[in-house]
């Protein structure tokens, strides 16, 4: 079954859908004959790539919302399932990052990546997750970040929420495996998106800066292309990157190694 078949009429939520990787899945399935769901915190983004897309207006619905507040997310999930009756596929991509050390980040900045990052993900798949397994059928699609399988300097609360994700959708996984819902954890390595800035600093601000490493990252597309590639094919684990996917396995394979490689990363 090729991506065409899979997807076509398949109804797919969002969310970060106003540019980067989820502009990039949106703009790839548009091209497949889906019904869309596109979400963020940006509304005339939204209906930028809404308008882009080779879709009818009636396939496609923009649904704001912000992912650090729990009562906006209740009320995009009620709007979303009224929408088109169900959704079949969610993908929890929306997040913010963090540049600035543990002892200079506040606990304010790092309930705010939590919230956003971790607990918004939760709230949306809790809220689609009963019509998906009565329906014994359904795709949690979460995109964590290769920070998520170690930590990594500047990161410390951007990587807890990432290594939370894992644990909670592993789990989840296992629990509705026999009723029908699959899950797909993701971990992007450098990919070229605004994410860098983005990223809250130690004002817990964002710092307006694009990282060098995320500068010479593979594109949104192609990461778009790993995912859903990796969704139809049942895949647990997606890995889209390049050379610091390395990273992963000297993590796997050789942890002391992994944890100096890290230790030597100095502040740019």
């Amino acid at each position: 079954m090729n991506n065409q078949t899979f997807y076509s009429g398949k109804v797919v939520w969002i969310t970060g859908a106003s540019s980067g990787i989820g502009e990039a899945l949106a703009r790839r399935l548009g091209g497949w004959n889906t019904k869309l769901i596109l979400s963020s915190n940006e509304p005339d983004e939204l209906q930028r790539v809404k308008a882009s897309l080779p879709l009818n207006a009636d396939q496609v619905l923009v649904i704001p919302l912000d992912l650090g507040d729990p009562v906006s997310l209740t009320h995009a999930a009620a709007t979303a399932l009224g929408a088109f009756g169900r959704i079949d596929i969610l993908i929890n991509n929306g997040g913010i990052s963090q540049r600035s050390l543990v002892m200079e980040t506040s606990m304010e900045t790092i309930r705010k990546i939590m919230e956003i990052d971790f607990f918004s993900g939760v709230i949306l798949t809790k809220s689609v997750l009963p019509g998906m397994v009565a329906r014994s059928e359904g795709y949690i699609v979460s995109v964590s970040s290769i920070t998520g399988k170690f930590g990594f300097p500047l990161r410390s609360a951007y990587s807890a929420a990432k290594h939370a994700m894992v644990g909670f959708y592993e789990s989840l996984g296992t629990e509705y495996y026999d009723q029908g819902i699959r899950t797909t954890l993701v971990f992007p390595g450098r990919v070229r998106t605004n994410i860098s800035l983005g990223a809250l600093g130690p004002d817990g601000k964002p710092q307006g800066v694009m990282d060098k490493g995320q500068e010479s990252g593979i594109t949104p597309e192609r990461c778009a292309l790993d995912i859903l590639n990796g969704v139809r094919k049942n895949k647990s684990e997606v890995l889209s990157g390049g050379k610091e996917l390395t990273m992963v396995y000297i993590k796997r394979f050789f942890p002391s190694l992994a944890f100096r490689l890290n230790r030597k990363i100095r502040r740019t």
